[in-house]
């Protein structure tokens, strides 16, 4: 399983990507890499933080997607009814837009610092948006 290092701040986690369950997903998100960009907090799906990517289109489909990520679970959702954008639960989630609940694919799963977490999703919370890195171990 091809791991992933995820940075912001005093922040690491690893994770791992789900190649068999989502491989155009893992592919498109691997051709993003690194990724350097800022996460903030959301909106209407509970304890999550996401990064927004408007009209982009990566040209895949829904796979292994879900609409309730558990705490560590990494989503993408490839636009449509709402815009494109990553997901990372740190806690209690429903991925939903201003338009209703939406489904996002479960691509990544933090395998490495989960007890960090919600320390960090509460940092996003209460401080704002974080930099972020992602890129492969």
């Amino acid at each position: 399983m091809q791991k992933v290092r995820i940075k912001s701040g005093e922040f690491e986690f690893i994770g791992v990507l789900h190649e068999k369950e989502a491989p155009k997903t893992c592919e498109a998100f691997r051709k993003m890499l690194p990724l350097k960009n800022k996460m903030i907090h959301v909106r209407w799906s509970g304890e999550g933080v996401w990064i927004p990517y408007g009209d982009m289109d990566l040209g895949i489909d829904y796979e292994n997607h879900t609409s309730h990520p558990a705490k560590g679970e990494m989503l993408l959702y490839p636009g449509g009814i709402s815009e494109m954008e990553i997901i990372l639960a740190y806690g209690r989630c429903c991925f939903a837009s201003q338009f209703g609940q939406l489904a996002g694919n479960h691509f990544l799963t933090i395998t490495e610092g989960i007890e960090n977490l919600e320390a960090f999703g509460k940092k996003v919370l209460w401080e704002g948006a974080q930099e972020i890195e992602i890129d492969l171990c």
